[in-house]
């Protein structure tokens, strides 16, 4: 009740994460062009909808100041994929397992952003997609 929602696409964006321009003039300036718009209408909240905009979330928190609430909302279904997991009992045992990452991009391209976006390397498949099948990975 008494809630308005807003709706911001924000074209390039993905592409200034993956190149590693968090915390560049480019990019604030196109966080600016979509936000202020927003703050203008008296935002309270901002809800993050894309898994690579949480890595632009200090530039986000310097635009929109204290009194917006940023909500990355990955934690949480990260929590109930675990509930899931546990309900139905096909969790892996902590400590075991190892973690592949898939990508239908460039394999080499996305190595480089896991080491530059979270600080790790990792196995890395490339997948392809043709009306909802995968095709092949390698």
């Amino acid at each position: 009740q008494d809630v308005k929602v807003l709706h911001q696409p924000c074209p390039g964006l993905v592409q200034q994460v993956e190149a590693g321009k968090l915390d560049d003039p480019e990019t604030e300036k196109m966080l600016r062009e979509w936000l202020d718009p927003m703050l203008q209408q008296g935002i309270d909240t901002l809800v993050l909808a894309c898994t690579h905009y949480p890595f632009v979330t200090p530039a986000i928190k310097k635009i929109v100041g204290e009194k917006v609430r940023v909500i990355d909302p990955a934690p949480a279904v990260a929590k109930q994929v675990q509930r899931l997991l546990e309900q139905q009992n096909i969790q892996n045992p902590k400590g075991t397992g190892e973690i592949t990452y898939y990508t239908t991009g460039d394999k080499k391209v996305f190595e480089k952003m896991l080491q530059l976006l979270l600080g790790v390397k990792g196995r890395v498949e490339e997948v392809r997609w043709e009306n909802d099948t995968k095709l092949a990975t390698g």
